[in-house]
C-alpha cells in the first residue's frame, strides 16, 4: 500500500527517499494553505453568495450526470465554458482589489506594522480627547468589516494621526461617523455601526459608545471611542468597555488586543463568518 501511494522506483540513495516521502506532504501543505487564504480573502465579501451558488451548481452538474439527463448535462456544460468569461466580468473589480492587496500584503514586519498603527491612533484620539472631539475607530481584526464600509466614504490611506484628526473635525461631512482600519491602512470614513441592544449599558453613554459596544457584540473588532462632552478615551471589545484611559495605558490595551494569539480569537471568527454567511441579502 505505501509503495503504491510514493514512487520509490526512482530513489536509489537515502536523500532521495526522503524527497519522495516529502514531496506529497509538501504539496499537500501547499494546496491547503492556498484554500485557506482563497477562503479569508472571500470572508464578509459578496463572493461568499457567489461560492454558494457555485457549490449548488457544481452538485447539480454532478447529480445529472449521474442520472444521464443528457440535454441538462449539455445545457451546463456550454454554461460553464461562459462562466469564466462572465466571472472576470462580473468581479473584475474585485479581483483587481484582491491583487493590490496580495502586492500590499507583509510576510514579515507585521508586529512594527501594528505597532506604527496604534503609535498614531493614540497620538490622534490624545489630540481629540483634549479638545473634546468625539471619535469613534473601529480596528478590524480576523473579521471582515466591509458591510460596515459600505455605508462610509472609502478611504485607502495609510494610517497617520493627521488624517484621523480632520476626519473628526467638528463640521465636516464625515466626522458624525466612524473609521474603520485594517492593518496599516484607513480603510474607510463616516461609517455607521451598529448600536448595541444590551439593556444594562449604562443611561449616561452616547450614541458612539453603543455603536462601537454594538459592532464589538457582533464582530471581533477593537473600537477606540473619544467622548465628545467629557473627552474620555474608551475601548470597547467583544461587547465591553474599558474607559478612561490615557495615552500609554491606550497604547498597551490595544497592545494586548491586538498581538493575542489567533487561537484566542477563533470562536469570535467562527461566530461572526457564520452572522455573515447567513445574513440576509
Amino acid at each position: 500500500m505505501v509503495d503504491q501511494f510514493f514512487d520509490f522506483s526512482q530513489a536509489r540513495t537515502p536523500m532521495q527517499i526522503i524527497v519522495v516521502v516529502w514531496k506529497p506532504v509538501i504539496e499537500i501543505a501547499i494546496i491547503w494553505f492556498v484554500i485557506y487564504k482563497l477562503l479569508a480573502f472571500i470572508k464578509g465579501t459578496r463572493a461568499v453568495q457567489v461560492l454558494r451558488g457555485i457549490i449548488i451548481i457544481t452538485v447539480l452538474f454532478f447529480l445529472t450526470q449521474q442520472l444521464q439527463f443528457d440535454v441538462i448535462n449539455w445545457i451546463f456544460t456550454k454554461l460553464f465554458a461562459l462562466s469564466v468569461i462572465a466571472f472576470l466580468i462580473v468581479f473584475q473589480p474585485e479581483l483587481r482589489s484582491g491583487l493590490a492587496r496580495i502586492g500590499r500584503e507583509k510576510v514579515f514586519g507585521n508586529i512594527l506594522t501594528e505597532e506604527r498603527a496604534i503609535e498614531e491612533i493614540a497620538k490622534s484620539v490624545s489630540i481629540l480627547a483634549r479638545k473634546k472631539i468625539g471619535a469613534i475607530i473601529a480596528i478590524q481584526r480576523e473579521v471582515s468589516l466591509e458591510p460596515y464600509t459600505e455605508s462610509g466614504v472609502s478611504l485607502d490611506s495609510g494610517i497617520t494621526s493627521e488624517l484621523l484628526n480632520t476626519v473628526f473635525m467638528p463640521n465636516t461631512p464625515l466626522h458624525d461617523g466612524g473609521v474603520v482600519i485594517h492593518g496599516d491602512r484607513i480603510v474607510a470614513a463616516g461609517c455607521l455601526f451598529p448600536l448595541s441592544q444590551n439593556p444594562d449599558i449604562s443611561k449616561m453613554l452616547g450614541t458612539r459608545h453603543r455603536s462601537a459596544l454594538g459592532l464589538t457584540e457582533e464582530t471581533d473588532a477593537v473600537c477606540v471611542v473619544v467622548s465628545e462632552e467629557t473627552g474620555i478615551i474608551s475601548v470597547a471589545n467583544s461587547g465591553k468597555l474599558t474607559r478612561d484611559l490615557d495615552r500609554d495605558r491606550l497604547i498597551n490595551h490595544l497592545r494586548a488586543l491586538l498581538y493575542r494569539p489567533k487561537k484566542e480569537k477563533k470562536p469570535h471568527v467562527k461566530l461572526s463568518f457564520n452572522h455573515f454567511f447567513n445574513r440576509k441579502k
